[in-house]
């Protein structure tokens, strides 16, 4: 069994689908960063809402749309800080769409809802606190009689 290499790993993500290379990751990968790509993935008994749903999304501001990767389903790319998949779906729904409600879609979008959600949260928590709770940290424990001091006044040390 052969080991996984930084070569290897860059071969299996840029594998070829249909005889052609893959344009795009998955959507439902991890994504570092800010853009992301996700998949829309609609009910097959409607599949008349994947173009109807195209034209609403191509009207927002920063939103890239595409065919999905599978039946039924559209490829949309956007900032998280300008749009959630959680708000999207919410929207298409209250516009009578139906979405597809597989259990693997259902996992798969619970999932993307609550990291999208933390990253969102951990976004707004302001910086300069992480990088100070160090130093509070820090000298909390210089403070704390902990043992490790000799309380001896240093004229008083003598050396052996």
């Amino acid at each position: 069994m052969s080991r996984m290499t930084p070569e290897k790993a860059r071969e299996l993500r840029d594998e070829k689908r249909d005889g052609k290379p893959r344009q795009r990751p998955a959507a439902f990968v991890p994504q570092p960063g800010t853009r992301k790509h996700r998949e829309l993935r609609f009910d097959p008994n409607h599949p008349e809402h994947v173009e109807e749903a195209r034209r609403l999304l191509a009207g927002l501001d920063g939103m890239e749309i595409d065919s999905g990767l599978v039946p039924c389903s559209l490829s949309i790319w956007y900032e998280i800080s300008d749009y959630s998949l959680e708000g999207l779906e919410a929207a298409l729904v209250r516009q009578g769409f139906h979405l597809d409600n597989s259990v693997y879609s259902k996992l798969v979008r619970t999932v993307v809802y609550f990291c999208e959600e933390t990253q969102m949260r951990n976004m707004r928590v302001p910086e300069r606190l992480i990088k100070k709770s160090h130093e509070v940290y820090s000298k909390a424990w210089e403070h704390h009689p902990h043992g490790d001091h000799d309380e001896t006044p240093p004229e008083l040390r003598q050396e052996r």
